[in-house]
């Protein structure tokens, strides 16, 4: 069973090999979620409408699903994916499929040098 480290929460979890990273996330008490979309009326419940479980994958983005269209779309239209293009993911479209280490709410980063590329 694949294990996902949590940087920022100091937490590792054991997983089930093709599990959803949000689901199972939650269900270790890790919240994805930051500022008004931690209510419960605020997120998308895991349909990649909102953007706000998004994270990087500093560690094992090769042990991830691929991303889907409707996941790049609406990752395109975040400021936090310039700069992040390869690392950053929507944690309820992202199954795990192997060990991977995972940074939530990702800093934005409006000075990088990609942004006005």
């Amino acid at each position: 069973m694949p294990i996902v480290k949590f940087v920022n929460e100091k937490k590792e979890i054991q997983v089930p090999d093709g599990a959803n990273l949000r689901k199972e996330a939650l269900r270790a008490g890790i919240q994805v979620y930051s500022g008004v979309h931690k209510l419960p009326v605020a997120n998308c419940h895991g349909f990649s409408m909102c953007g706000a479980c998004r994270l990087l994958i500093t560690k094992g983005i090769e042990n991830a699903s691929p991303i889907g269209a409707a996941e790049r779309l609406r990752l395109k239209m975040s400021m936090a994916y310039v700069g992040n293009e390869d690392t950053m993911r929507l944690s309820c479209q992202t199954q795990v499929l192997g060990d991977m280490t995972v940074e939530t709410h990702p800093p934005l980063n409006l000075f990088g040098e990609n942004f006005f590329s």
